[in-house]
């Protein structure tokens, strides 16, 4: 993975958290490990009222998350993060056209944002174990990460295929190039 290391960081919010979340501390750790790695973090964050407004306390993230100085941060209204906002303006402002994924929820705002960007041509690697979601009426969240880190795997987008990486394996290669 070369050129610049930027970690896009979705959804970590205490209102997003309100809903019990599977391994958060594990979850918040690994994307720690991430953000402090990087040379830029972009938190995507979701306002909606009921308990997610922007300034609110629910909106703000996760105080155990490292926010690095410099980071950006864009705010979304959908699951999809490029739906209606600043997102990819940000990003060419910025000249980035890779960047690793993860944060919350696994099967709603990540899996959405993350189809969008590779669609889009963004090269994109999910940390697969730094992203989390709830427990769900047709399946527990464990089987949820499971099968998204595998539809993701082998998600068809020609020509750009999205990339599926633990953590410690991002980190060694971003050392190595």
């Amino acid at each position: 993975m070369a050129g610049k290391r930027v970690v896009m960081v979705v959804d970590m919010q205490q209102g997003v958290f309100a809903t019990p979340r599977i391994q958060r501390e594990q979850c918040v750790a690994q994307i720690n490990r991430l953000t402090l790695a990087a040379d830029q973090v972009i938190f995507i964050q979701h306002a909606e009222a009921g308990g997610l407004e922007e300034g609110s306390e629910g909106f703000a993230l996760l105080p155990e998350l490292e926010q690095p100085s410099g980071a950006l941060f864009v705010t979304k209204t959908a699951c999809d993060a490029f739906y209606r906002t600043e997102l990819e303006q940000v990003l060419r402002e910025h000249a980035i056209d890779s960047f690793v994924m993860c944060g919350c929820a696994t099967d709603y705002c990540v899996d959405t944002t993350l189809k969008n960007g590779a669609s889009r041509g963004y090269a994109i690697t999910v940390a697969e174990d730094a992203h989390t979601t709830a427990n769900r009426p047709a399946a527990p969240a464990t089987t949820l990460i499971a099968h998204y880190n595998e539809v993701w795997r082998n998600l068809t987008v020609p020509g750009n295929p999205v990339t599926v990486k633990p953590v410690a394996t991002i980190l060694n290669d971003w050392q190595t190039n």
